[in-house]
């Protein structure tokens, strides 16, 4: 027999292999890899420098989801608005991968060169060196915490006692279908007012 055509192992199917754990699990080790491949744990190493090297895997993966075309829209507002979008679209579609990939430090290239393009972005709108990252960071919490909540239960309070509890209850009962949506949006809209105000300040 010859060489297989396509190698039985590479970075690509290590990523697609973590990624299905975690969506499953959400977490993974090395070795739970290695037997879903069908390979032994040994051979994983050689194509990734350990657990962190599949960490960033993943990142790299979910991340190739977010539109970076999006931070070249006009004026900055609106870029960052999509962006924002797009992130969220991204790994609300893995949202048991969000816990795993805010805890470990950002180290994929291809990520970094996105965060690259976004401080660019809001340096050349204007805003102060100091105050980019928190722009960025902030974003981040805010698009993070809705694509967790997008994964939520529809409804994620139960009244066994509706009289116990009736101004929530009316307050539930008003919220209409896509509350994380709605979420979403409005705290969007209260972030941008916030950030905008960043380059008046003197």
């Amino acid at each position: 027999m010859g060489r297989p055509r396509r190698p039985l192992l590479d970075r690509e199917r290590i990523a697609t292999t973590a990624l299905e754990v975690v969506d499953e699990q959400g977490e993974f080790s090395v070795p739970q890899i290695a037997k879903r491949l069908g390979v032994r744990t040994a051979s994983v190493y050689h194509h990734v420098d350990g657990r962190d090297g599949i960490v960033e895997l993943l990142r790299e993966r979910v991340a190739s989801g977010i539109d970076g075309g999006t931070l070249d829209l006009e004026p900055w507002d609106t870029a960052l608005v999509a962006w924002a979008r797009s992130y969220r679209a991204a790994f609300a579609a893995h949202p048991r991968a969000i816990p795993l990939l805010t805890t470990s430090p950002v180290r994929a290239p291809r990520v970094l060169a996105q965060y690259e393009k976004a401080v660019g972005r809001l340096l050349d709108a204007g805003f102060a060196l100091s105050d980019v990252m928190p722009v960025i960071i902030a974003l981040e919490n805010l698009v993070l915490g809705s694509a967790l909540d997008l994964a939520a239960p529809e409804s994620m309070w139960e009244l066994a006692d509706e009289t116990a509890t009736p101004r929530l209850a009316r307050a539930l009962d008003a919220v209409p279908e896509g509350r994380a949506n709605q979420a979403f949006e409005l705290a969007l809209t209260g972030y941008l007012a916030h950030v905008r105000t960043l380059l008046d300040a003197p």
